[in-house]
């Protein structure tokens, strides 16, 4: 406190002289403005004179933080022009001007009214005047000079964090570098030692150090392992003034992790294991696990677990669990209690990542003997055979033994076994099993073609343990036997045209048989005895199998014979040799000059020969006209005896075609052949809608309508009746007057008969039909016509 006290006084003193005792002519050099310039002007007409004036000042200094119990005195401000007598005033502008700092404006005094922070505002700009306090006017241009506060050690350093974290890989050596921390310090690091920081560190030795000027922490210990010590905690000092005696200080944290590095190999931590396994286990079934333990962490314990040597490396088999690092050992093939009970393996754990660096240290793996015993078990019954397949003929008899199957027990006891068939693979019961020896025979009758194979299933089951089971396919092949004969392929469509030449093939017929012969099937084709030379046919065996149908003459007619019947016997070459008939039908067919058939039916024969079918049709249209002519005739005389249209206009006397038939079921004005085909219906005597007759005519009845079931009695009694009634208009509903006969094919379309017939025949009966069918009558029975 001495020594600051001293040296504020000092430069108190120092800045006091420099102020007061410079000399004048210096001061006036260095701090005066140009002189003033005096001259006429525009206005006044004065002339300006150049003069001298000059502020008495220098840049002042401040010590900052000042605790003294007065304002601190920053120094005077002075001119040239003060005379001492009170007429100037001085006031100070700028930076902290009136607030920070106060000027006495009378003396020119200047002290500071606050305590100041370098740290906070190093330095301040202020602006001086002297004001005529008469005239208000500056006695001396405004002035800018400079306080610049001094810096003291009062910050000590700080860090930039708090706490540090590093890592560094264990077993690194001397002088590695693992961080840099660093410091600063808000002092001026220009002015003394005050920013001048020193590192060192307070916690963490002898295994760290640190570099007092750069900060950097490096190992100062060889081969730290992390399996000793994982963690470090280091305290680092920064001290400023140099590290020296009364300067400031601050520390930080450093916490540092060795991380891990394969420098340790795996051990067993016992050198023999011992398991057991029954004999029953299945390939893959864990028997237990080992473990080699390795200190190191993550990739670098990571351990390989296999087999080396040892008499069941074949029968047993290790594998790693990646999430624990352990071994399993697992069962690799079927154990046998009866054939070894004892096995040794040697197993061995290596690291899977070894580190170059280290292998000098040794082998990174060890090894440990694991005993395994196998446990008895009561095992089920073994056959001789994964599977059986027996062949038997179909025609075996009932009770005979096609085969035998055989197990037994594989344990040391060798308990008795008995046999049975599965039921559900035999549901027919064809097959049945001693259960004493495993033979099996037939129970019912066999047949190849109706199921060749058979699938059963054998059971063997311990009779002492019926829960000890086991079961076997037995695969039986049904041997064919010439038992069926061989017949057509399918039924053949034959025709031979009537215009067929002797040699002629006209079918190819092929066979199949059931049976299914060793060597293929071999068929021969012949004739019946009866028909073994056939006038008309013959047969030809084509020795594949198939045979040709040849004609044995030149042309057939259909109107003497349209079907041949040909009976074919047909043989195989098995044993016993099978024969059955099959008998072909071949019809006889018109053909064009091709042999393209065209017409094979015998309705066609019935059709007149002297006559075509233009010819049939020209003369129906003769005959239609004819029938025409007359009726027209025949209408116009009637017109003529009893006209019933009286008007001109009326439309009805346009109407001359009696050719039409009706107009179908949909003409309600046309005859209703419900009449023709139900005779059950009453007649009813019904009057005519479209014209009223002067007299109405009482109409004969006649028999009953279901009485004349014949259609074409029924139509000539029609005829007569409308012929009688003088009423009836031309254009009765009643058009149809064509029969065509009973159930006669080729017979006349009308009523006059057949058209083909030229016979004379008598149409007598014409006269009986009216006044209408008189000329008609004429014509056709041979009298004059009026």
């Amino acid at each position: 406190m001495g020594t600051y006290s001293f040296l504020r006084i000092l430069l108190w003193s120092y800045m006091f002289h420099v102020i007061h005792m410079m000399p004048s002519q210096k001061r006036t050099n260095k701090h005066s403005r140009s002189e003033w310039i005096t001259g006429l002007s525009e206005n006044g007409g004065k002339t300006l004179h150049r003069t001298k004036r000059g502020w008495m000042w220098n840049q002042f200094f401040l010590l900052e933080e000042y605790t003294g119990p007065d304002t601190q005195y920053v120094g005077k401000l002075h001119t040239d022009q003060d005379k001492g007598d009170g007429n100037l005033k001085y006031i100070l502008t700028g930076d902290g001007a009136g607030s920070l700092f106060i000027i006495d404006e009378n003396t020119g005094d200047i002290h500071a009214a606050k305590k100041l922070d370098r740290e906070e505002k190093s330095l301040y700009v202020l602006r001086a005047k002297a004001i005529d306090r008469k005239t208000g006017r500056q006695v001396e241009p405004e002035s800018e000079f400079i306080i610049k506060i001094h810096d003291i050690n009062d910050n000590e350093p700080k860090f930039t964090k708090d706490m540090y974290t590093a890592s560094i890989p264990e077993m690194s050596g001397v002088g590695t570098s693992v961080i840099q921390v660093t410091a600063t310090d808000a002092d001026d690091a220009n002015y003394g030692n005050s920013a001048k920081v020193v590192y060192s560190i307070l916690q963490g030795q002898p295994y760290f150090s640190v570099d007092p000027e750069t900060g950097v922490i490096k190992t100062a210990l060889p081969d730290m392992s992390r399996e000793n010590r994982e963690q470090y905690q280091v305290v680092i000092q920064a001290k400023d003034m140099g590290g020296q005696m009364g300067g400031l200080s601050g520390t930080t944290t450093v916490n540092i992790t060795l991380t891990d590095v394969n420098d340790n190999p795996p051990r067993f931590p016992q050198s023999t294991y011992q398991f057991s396994s029954p004999e029953s286990a299945p390939p893959g079934t864990p028997l237990g696990r080992i473990k080699a333990n390795d200190p190191d962490v993550g990739e670098n314990a990571e351990i390989e677990y296999s087999i080396s040597n040892g008499d069941g490396s074949d029968m047993f088999d290790i594998i790693t669990d990646k999430d624990t690092q352990e071994g399993i050992i697992t069962v690799k093939k079927h154990l046998d209690f009866e054939n070894k009970m004892l096995y040794t393996l040697r197993v061995e754990a290596t690291n899977t990542h070894p580190d170059p660096r280290f292998l000098q240290l040794g082998p990174f793996k060890d090894t440990a003997l694991v005993k395994i015993s196998v446990e008895d078990i009561d095992e089920p019954p073994v056959f001789s055979r994964s599977w059986y397949l027996i062949e038997v003929d179909e025609d075996a008899k009932e009770g005979n033994i096609i085969g035998q199957v055989a197990a037994q027990d594989p344990d040391i006891t060798k308990n008795p076994i008995k046999y049975s068939v599965d039921r559900h693979t035999d549901l027919d019961r064809i097959f049945n099993i001693y259960s004493g020896n495993g033979s099996l025979f037939i129970s019912k009758p066999l047949d190849r073609e109706e199921n060749p194979w058979h699938n059963i299933t054998v059971i063997a089951t311990e009779i002492n343990n019926p829960k000890q089971s086991s079961q076997i396919p037995v695969f039986i092949r049904i041997l064919d036997i010439n038992d069926h004969a061989p017949e057509l392929a399918k039924y053949y469509e034959t025709f031979v045209c009537e215009n067929a030449k002797a040699g002629q093939l006209i079918q190819t017929v092929s066979a199949v048989d059931k049976d299914e012969p060793p060597r293929g099937h071999k068929f021969f084709f012949e004739l019946v005895p009866e028909f073994a030379v056939h006038p008309n046919f013959s047969i030809v065996d084509n020795k594949d199998n198939t045979a040709g149908i040849m004609t044995r003459r030149n042309g057939y007619s259909r109107s003497k014979m349209s079907t041949y019947l040909l009976p074919i016997i047909i043989f195989d070459n098995d044993y016993p040799i099978q024969s059955s008939t099959g008998t072909l039908t071949i019809r006889v067919c018109a053909c064009d000059t091709r042999g393209n058939m065209q017409s094979c039916s015998a309705e066609a024969l019935l059709l007149p020969a002297g006559l075509s079918t233009g010819a049939l049709v020209a003369i129906l249209l003769c005959i239609i006209i004819l029938l025409l002519v007359v009726l027209f005739t025949a209408l116009k005389r009637q017109r003529k005896k009893e006209p019933l249209i009286i008007s001109k206009d009326d439309v009805r006397d346009n109407i001359v075609t009696y050719n039409d038939e009706g107009g179908g079921e949909e003409d309600t004005q046309a005859f209703d052949i419900g009449t023709l085909r139900n005779p059950e219906a009453r007649e009813e005597s019904k009057m005519r809608r479209d014209v009223i007759p002067e007299t109405i005519f009482q109409i004969r009845r006649t028999a009953p309508l279901w009485e004349n079931i014949d259609v074409q009695d029924f139509i000539h009694r029609r005829l007569k009746e409308n012929d009688s009634d003088p009423a009836a208009p031309p254009y009765d509903s009643l058009a149809t007057y064509a029969y065509e006969g009973n159930d006669s094919i080729a017979n006349s379309l009308s009523s006059l008969e057949s058209l083909t017939t030229e016979g004379n025949q008598d149409y007598d009966y014409l006269s009986d039909w009216g006044p209408r069918f008189k000329k008609l009558a004429d014509m056709y029975g041979g009298e004059d016509s009026d």
